[in-house]
């Protein structure tokens, strides 16, 4: 961004279950993290985003979403240069309606939409 000259919009990935097998900053990490990223003049965080674990439940989800809109709020409520929390990406087609119901601005609902994908080597 700064070698383009432009301030990219970007939402920060937390891994708020604390899953190996997922990318992100845990919750324990924003608050040094804000500190880190104000001096960057070519980003501009403007939400939060979460991949919840597969669950059998969508319920299940619910604390987990719950968290992330809790650390949006508070995030929001502080005056940080270069954020601002307008973005609440959480929920899969799997569990999007509890991710509405906790605050999600953004759902990912890809399967729902164009069903199950393999994204193996395609067998020429």
């Amino acid at each position: 961004a700064q070698k383009k000259g432009i301030v990219q919009s970007v939402l920060l990935e937390i891994n708020v279950a604390e899953e190996e097998s997922k990318s992100g900053f845990f919750c324990s990490d924003i608050p040094n993290l804000l500190s880190e990223i104000a001096p960057f003049e070519n980003i501009k965080i403007e939400g939060l985003m979460t991949v919840a674990p597969r669950v059998e439940h969508p319920e299940d989800n619910r604390k987990i979403f719950k968290e992330l809109y809790q650390l949006f709020i508070d995030i929001r409520s502080k005056s940080c240069d270069n954020i601002c929390m307008k973005h609440l990406s959480m929920g899969m087609s799997g569990d999007y309606l509890v991710a509405i119901d906790e605050g999600a601005t953004f759902v990912r609902v890809g399967t729902g939409i164009f069903g199950h994908r393999s994204y193996g080597q395609e067998k020429n």
